[in-house]
């Protein structure tokens, strides 16, 4: 069957931006194609830096033909209604036909289109979606009005080995494509996409992304274990240089052992962020050689010397300034460089970083009391010193490096193991693939810094809107959570919320909202609403690890639940209960008592709450039930006090066949005013008890 083939040349794309780009092209002409009824037997798209490529494989010669029948307006309608039917439909009154249904008499347009050739529709369904294409970001060039992500420089369309012609702006569709920029600049002629893929191979263009970096890495460890070393795995810069080459040439080139006596990341920060090159290990020590792979874009006569060599230059630059820098750093204390954190800000509202050292030794102060193993005067000294890297030349230049300079030059200062670390872990987690700090002072550390992010920020009413988030509270917030449950720390969030804005207060005055322990319009303080944002994150941490968000609302809403590690062990109770038999057709049985209960207060809008009055039981169920729950509850709430889940539940369970018996043989609603409000008042009972370990009404059946 025949075979589309398209390809956008364009100048370089950004690596980043090249797979989406792919997928968004292939989505585009596929989705557009089967809309119009030309299915087809599979797809691909290819990028590279200057060009994608979609291959569309077994489509029809032609559109499948079309009939559609659409109803009209009734026969006796007025003239103007059934004119107005015949100017959609595009047909006359004599083609209309007339059917019968339960109202009468209407017409019927049946509409057949006999379908085009598949050409025809590419033609207009690739330039619709080039114009329409969307980039992160794009640019117009020479007198046009259509964007790019660099400028279009040509565009290959055939069919079945036939070129499909169309414009899009100044360029017209061809057969007509050219391959490595510098090693076959000439033009190639194209038919399909077979003949293409060989073509471009021999034209100097690896189309395959992964081929690219499948060659990159197979040729980097052949010419790493030549020389007796290994290449540090880094699947993200592979992917990042495949993206930058069409050609992949690897080439090791070396630089000076001097050069080792600077961190290990500073060498590898700068070899790989700012000139994308790979750095190589020396097997046997398992530290850094002074080696790199550097990837080329071409086969070079001298076999790559010049190359390396020019890369080896620009190397030597870039690692003398890190080294001077480092030997500089050296010679100043973190401590000695506090002051200049006052030319810092860290907010306008907010102070300046200075002021968040300060408040986050304060802070680090106290929580040391709520982490096992936390030495007060350790976690002080972390904390005031972990921002003083910023002012170094090496984190000038190589802010990604920011805390774990700290670390290095903590060490140089001779301050204790546990200090030293905190400084350089006080950022993490990060993400949600980091590790999680676990010595105690890092611990300590990370919580202060974040705690003191959050609480300013939501102080000063910049949270979270939609998807934007400059500056990283969702990422602090989840790294507090993975903090406390990773560590099984007990950390009671709103008492240190209000303590966090409390040193705002002494420390940088008036800069918190004012408001922030009053009540807002909808009745929740600062307080109140911070800790709904931690819920939010909670359940997508735990989401990812599988567990049910109506679960975590069940005991969020409770009410001023704010020990993470309480409620975790809590909502993995309340799950495996409602995993039983028991706990499934309990869940049941509240919800229907609280079902009955909405509409019956609603009705005499009050509430039953109080005791059932035993004088008014009718029936043995409703004894039992009575009983059973005021057992039920005083269990549960003895077991929730000392932190036993799973005791709790087993008392719940004792619910379940005394509460099926009631509704089985008693009815609620009885014709007797009395009993049937002593009635409600039990069933209000059953929910009181539930309410000692969740709110089963937020729970999804």
């Amino acid at each position: 069957m025949p075979e589309l083939l398209l390809e956008l040349l364009s100048e370089e794309i950004p690596a980043r931006m090249q797979t989406r780009a792919a997928d968004d092209l292939k989505k585009g002409v596929t989705n557009a194609l089967v809309e119009a009824g030309c299915v087809y037997e599979g797809a691909r798209c290819l990028a590279t830096p200057r060009r994608l490529v979609l291959s569309v494989e077994g489509l029809p010669a032609r559109q499948p033909d079309s009939r559609e029948e659409r109803k009209g307006p009734r026969v006796d309608a007025p003239d103007k209604a059934i004119d107005g039917f015949l100017g959609s439909t595009g047909l006359t009154r004599a083609d209309l036909q007339v059917k019968d249904d339960k109202k009468g008499q209407f017409y019927v347009a049946v509409i057949e289109r006999a379908g085009r050739s598949v050409p025809e529709l590419v033609a207009e369904i690739v330039p619709d979606v080039i114009r329409k294409f969307h980039w992160a970001k794009s640019m117009r060039w020479g007198t046009g009005t259509m964007r790019w992500v660099r400028p279009l420089h040509g565009i290959v369309c055939t069919f079945d080995g036939e070129t499909v012609a169309f414009d899009v702006e100044h360029l017209r569709s061809g057969d007509t494509t050219q391959g490595h920029r510098f090693m076959a600049p000439g033009d190639i002629t194209v038919r399909r996409f077979e003949d293409y893929e060989a073509a471009m191979d021999a034209a100097f263009v690896m189309l395959d992304p992964a081929r690219r970096a499948d060659t990159i890495s197979t040729d980097a460890r052949t010419l790493a274990f030549a020389q007796g070393l290994d290449v540090r795995d880094d699947p993200g810069l592979l992917a990042e240089v495949a993206g930058l080459v069409e050609w992949p040439v690897v080439l090791m080139g070396s630089f000076d052992e001097a050069f080792l006596s600077v961190p290990p990341e500073v060498l590898t920060s700068a070899m790989r962020t700012h000139q994308k090159y790979f750095t190589l290990t020396d097997p046997r020590t398992g530290t850094m050689a002074p080696r790199f792979i550097v990837v080329s874009n071409l086969v070079a006569e001298d076999g790559g010397a010049a190359v390396v060599a020019g890369n080896e230059r620009v190397l030597r630059a870039r690692l003398s300034d890190a080294k001077f820098f480092w030997d500089q750093d050296l010679k100043a204390s973190l401590e000695s460089r506090l002051p200049k954190l006052n030319d810092l800000i860290f907010h306008a509202k907010l102070g300046t970083v200075h002021d968040k050292a300060h408040s986050i030794a304060r802070l680090a102060m106290g929580l040391a009391a709520e982490v096992p193993g936390a030495d007060a005067h350790d976690c002080e000294t972390a904390a005031l010193l972990a921002k003083a890297d910023l002012v170094t030349g090496m984190v000038g230049e190589f802010p990604e490096l920011q805390g774990l300079m700290g670390q290095y030059y903590a060490d140089n200062d001779g301050l204790s193991p546990e200090v030293s670390k905190a400084i350089g872990e006080h950022y993490a987690p990060q993400g949600p693939a980091d590790d999680v700090p676990t010595d105690a002072t890092s611990v300590v550390v990370s919580l202060a810094d974040k705690l003191h992010t959050l609480v300013g920020f939501f102080g000063i009413d910049e949270k979270p809107t939609g998807s934007k988030d400059p500056y990283g509270l969702r990422r602090a917030a989840l790294g507090i959570n993975r903090l406390i449950l990773e560590n099984e720390l007990r950390l009671p969030l709103t008492r240190w919320f209000e303590k966090t804005a409390f040193v705002y207060s002494e420390i940088t005055p008036d800069l918190v909202d004012a408001n922030w322990m009053a009540s807002e319009s909808d009745g929740k303080n600062g307080s109140d609403v911070l800790l709904a944002f931690f819920a939010d994150r909670l359940k997508v941490y735990l989401r990812d690890k599988g567990a049910r968000h109506d679960l975590i609302d069940a005991v969020f809403s409770l009410g001023r639940q704010d020990d993470l590690l309480m409620i975790v062990r809590r909502v993995e109770a309340l799950g495996a209960f409602l995993g039983t038999d028991d706990g499934a057709n309990l869940l049941a049985g509240v919800r229907r008592a609280a079902n009955i209960l909405r509409i019956e207060e609603k009705k005499d809008d009050r509430s039953f709450d109080g005791d059932a009055d035993p004088v008014l039981f009718a029936q043995e169920e409703e004894t039992a039930l009575a009983a059973a729950v005021a057992t039920v509850s005083r269990r549960a709430k003895d077991a929730v006090e000392k932190e036993d889940f799973e005791a709790a539940m087993t008392a719940l369970a004792a619910l379940r066949e005394p509460v099926d018996a009631f509704f089985d043989n008693v009815t609620v609603n009885a014709d007797e005013h009395a009993l049937r409000e002593n009635r409600l008042t039990l069933l209000a009972r059953i929910r009181a008890a539930t309410l000692e370990v969740a709110d089963f009404s937020k729970i999804e059946s």
